[in-house]
């Protein structure tokens, strides 16, 4: 086989360096001084190469060094054969209790980032320690590092948590043309990508709590000894909290393989402090930008100092940033296939406002794309971000609107523009859509007028990853509002080049990345067979109390499969297809002189205790049929799963 150039000294240093690892130089010289030394007073011929090779042998060094030299091929089943040159963005399970030996491509560079433990978490002060089997709340900590993903085994809550993972994590280059070449200590040291980690806490029925999101800069192992270093990470809180310590995290950092030689701290330290006084810059000249564009929003008409206008947002961190920033253009690979189904699967994510401590109105609190995924849940702005994201990767001319719902406060949702001038509005927390037909105030009574078909009352401003108009007509009403965004009389725009320098990828040291979507860890029929056993037992216990007796028909709960593939196609199409072979096996399934009876339930969660409360809660409220033969006849239940 014949290397180019490149490759073999890049092979050649990959050799050194483990060389120098495992120390086998000196290793040499003690067999070297053996031998001659052994040799010494013998009429034996001068040592040969190869006596010293056998001597080498008899010592197992060169077995040791092959043994723990490992290569790879540069093709992987997991990485998109069209782009070798980069690595695809991959998700990492860690719920399996064994360790995986990962042998390391040697023309690649990575940084091996371990948690060693957790401490100072003084919320979890007085608990005790978990007997074995108990079921109690756990902290799993998630990463990102350009276009990777990972996370840990879940831990009980503790004030120290025995939170200890290892992360590899890979380094390569933006750039095609220089992607399959390992990346030295110059090209590093431009990467301002920080490791996002997330931490969230999981209760005993199933709620996520954010914790603490936080940004490691880790360009200081490259002027670390040996270029692998230890420290203590302070995880701040969020929301309100964000300037209160949650608890400490203590991680080590080591690249593989080490660099030749270190960086100047002092180098580190100026570079990273440029970068610090350039997104400032660009950040002061925004905000002036974006004061004097207000002032002139205001000129217009005094009743716009009403309007929902939302330039910047503060996210989970306490950070304001530009609203723009939150969206991005989002590719789902093979895991969404229609707008339809980004739509259904974002409003499977839960809703939930951010908490106030000691009450009051709603705390208003963006989160970045990654907290939100991995909490699982959020308000509505976050539901629509990212809908509005994944619209734009299909290719629609999408924005999120900001404005208020009838009977509700302020609101958000996303807006599509067809090539034809049509407006569809897309409701980020059911996946409704809603064709926006606008009334013309101007047209005689007679003409008869479109009746409104959304719940939105107004709308104040919309915008995407590129683009934020504030709404200039004379009244802000969904109902009279006209979306021809080329009209500057109907809306004011920011400019575009002002919103590029601080909400572009790469533009500013504070954009958090954008994290890829990946797809689910869990087995589907697996979990519904568990949820569904869970259920019967329930049911059974519950029928038990009130002395009736429960029989299980296997085969209707097979037929009501086919109901609820047609009731999920329908949320994702808004197509309704197999209602009458449905109908007609249920027909030949109940016998002559019964009735069948029942309704399929939708939840965003898998706890089976929680679903049932719910169906009683129903029962009781006389808005179901009778129970006695919901529960009778009805054994399958389905869920909907919702991927981190």
């Amino acid at each position: 086989m014949c290397l180019p150039p490149e490759k073999a000294s890049e092979l050649k240093q990959i050799i050194h360096n483990h060389l120098l690892r495992m120390d086998v130089h000196g290793r040499i010289r003690e067999v070297l001084a053996e031998t001659i030394k052994d040799d010494e007073g013998s009429v034996h011929r001068p040592l040969s190469e190869g006596d010293f090779v056998r001597a080498l042998q008899r010592r197992g060094i060169i077995d040791d060094v092959m043994r723990d030299l490992h290569f790879t091929q540069q093709s992987a089943p997991n990485i998109d054969a069209e782009s070798p040159s980069k690595p695809a963005g991959h998700h990492v399970d860690q719920d399996s209790m064994h360790v995986k030996k990962t042998n390391l491509d040697p023309s690649r560079r990575y940084l091996y980032l371990q948690v060693l433990g957790g401490k100072a978490f003084l919320e979890h002060l007085q608990d005790s320690e978990p007997l074995p089997g108990q079921v109690c709340p756990t902290f799993t900590l998630y990463l990102h590092f350009r276009n990777q993903r990972f996370r840990s085994k879940p831990v009980p809550c503790a004030c120290e948590p025995d939170l200890k993972e290892g992360f590899l994590l890979e380094i390569h280059r933006d750039s095609f043309g220089d992607g399959s070449k390992m990346v030295d200590a110059t090209a590093m040291l431009s990467m301002c990508d920080a490791v996002h980690l997330v931490l969230i806490k999981t209760d005993t029925s199933g709620e996520t709590t954010l914790i603490s999101s936080y940004f490691l800069d880790w360009r200081m192992v490259l002027g670390s000894p040996s270029c692998k270093t230890c420290f203590a990470v302070e995880m701040m809180g969020v929301g309100n909290e964000s300037k209160i310590p949650a608890g400490v995290l203590t991680v080590s950092l080591e690249l593989f393989p080490p660099l030749q030689e270190t960086l100047n701290t002092d180098i580190i330290v100026t570079q990273q402090s440029l970068e610090r006084q350039r997104t400032a810059e660009k950040e002061r000249l925004f905000l002036v930008y974006a004061k004097q564009w207000w002032r002139e929003f205001l000129e217009i008409r005094p009743s716009h100092q009403s309007k929902l206008v939302k330039i910047f947002a503060q996210d989970e961190n306490g950070v304001n940033r530009p609203v723009c920033s939150y969206v991005r253009v989002l590719r789902a690979g093979r895991l969404l296939e229609s707008p339809r189904q980004a739509a259904r699967f974002v409003s499977l994510l839960a809703h939930e406002r951010a908490s106030v401590v000691g009450g009051g109105s709603k705390q208003e609190q963006w989160c970045t794309l990654m907290a939100f995924l991995c909490r699982g849940k959020g308000d509505c702005e976050d539901h629509a971000t990212l809908l509005c994201s994944l619209l734009l990767g299909f290719g629609l001319d999408a924005y999120v609107c900001v404005g208020t719902k009838v009977n509700s406060g302020p609101h958000t949702w996303v807006l599509t523009r067809g090539t034809d001038g049509s407006i569809t509005f897309w409701e980020s927390l059911t996946a409704h859509r809603y064709l926006h037909r606008p009334i013309d105030p101007d047209a005689p009574p007679l003409v008869p007028q479109p009746k409104p078909s959304s719940p939105y009352r107004t709308v104040g401003c919309v915008f995407n990853h590129q683009t934020l108009l504030a709404n200039c007509q004379p009244s802000d009403a969904v109902e009279l509002c006209v979306f021809d965004f080329q009209n500057q009389s109907r809306w004011k725009a920011m400019s575009e080049e002002a919103l590029k320098s601080v909400c572009a990828p790469g533009s500013t040291f504070s954009l958090p990345p954008l994290p890829p979507l990946c797809a689910s860890s869990l087995d589907p029929a697996e979990v519904s067979n568990h949820l569904e056993l869970e259920m019967r037992f329930l049911v059974s216990e519950h029928r038990k109390d009130l002395d009736l007796a429960t029989v299980w028909d296997d085969h209707l709960s097979y037929l009501l499969s086919s109901a609820l593939s047609a009731y999920e196609m329908e949320r994702c199409t808004g197509v309704s297809c197999g209602n009458e072979e449905f109908q007609d096996a249920v027909r030949r399934a109940v016998p002559d002189g019964h009735t069948f009876k029942g309704f399929p339930i939708h939840f965003l969660h898998r706890n089976a205790r929680r679903a049932f409360a719910t169906c009683l809660r129903m029962f009781d409220a006389g808005k179901s049929a009778p129970f006695s033969a919901l529960i009778n006849q009805v054994s399958t239940f389905w869920f909907d799963i919702c991927s981190q």
